[in-house]
């Protein structure tokens, strides 16, 4: 069989596992990811979780034709009710959603994180809420990345338990990210500015009424701070 391959933007989430770990993938769909670890020795075992039946079946299916069901559990479970507590879980991987969506996720489940020690959150769209959870409930960012595959642009974000502040931008922006401010970083939030100014045309051919006096204002503001951490 061959090796098993994942797409750009999972290599970088699996980089980020730390070796010799145990890990649990909430959302695993067809358990690539904890397949693909497994295979290189970097995990000891995991959990893939999934909710919906079908990736489920998938997931299981993947995991018994790779040969490692004794190293992988495949559970039907709703987010971080897949970890029991005797899977003694140190990383959590989420990845391929939105990150309102992963935050929920965390809040909701965040008492089956008892032993997880890294969080390795991969959204689709809006990182910021998985930044304002983790100041709220005690962890701290310790990395980041950027990166596009197929005309698309990710952010991972890995946290680890600990205190910490941002402010404003940071939550925005992601502290590591607006500090290396890479080309990827640079063309996600220039195409936020026009994807603004477009809605700023629109509005000021819409009619005048306060509620889109209070938005052009609003957008101005955002549209303002965007060109500010780019320009620095």
């Amino acid at each position: 069989m061959k090796i098993m391959e994942l797409s750009k933007r999972l290599r970088c989430v699996a980089s980020y596992v730390q070796e010799g770990v145990s890990m649990a993938d909430i959302g695993s769909d067809h358990a690539y990811l904890p397949c693909y670890l497994v295979e290189r020795n970097q995990i000891t075992h995991a959990v893939a979780g999934e909710v919906v039946k079908g990736p489920f079946e998938s997931a299981q299916r993947t995991v018994r034709e790779r040969g490692f069901s004794d190293k992988i559990e495949v559970r039907l479970a709703n987010g971080l009710q897949a970890i029991h507590k005797e899977d003694n879980i140190h990383t959590v991987t989420i990845a391929g959603m939105g990150g309102p969506l992963i935050a929920q996720i965390l809040e909701s489940g965040e008492k089956h994180l008892t032993t997880v020690e890294r969080i390795i959150a991969q959204p689709n769209i809006h990182a910021r809420p998985i930044r304002e959870w983790a100041v709220n409930k005690q962890w701290k960012i310790v990395n980041e990345a950027i990166m596009k595959e197929d005309g698309k642009i990710y952010e991972i974000v890995v946290l680890e338990r600990g205190r910490a502040t941002y402010d404003e931008d940071e939550l925005q922006f992601g502290p590591y990210l607006m500090r290396e401010k890479n080309d990827v970083f640079i063309e996600k939030w220039q195409r936020e500015a026009n994807a603004k100014r477009n809605i700023l045309q629109a509005l000021q051919k819409a009619q005048k009424t306060k509620d889109n006096e209070r938005r052009s204002e609003k957008i101005k503001q955002e549209l303002a701070n965007i060109e500010g951490v780019i320009a620095k």
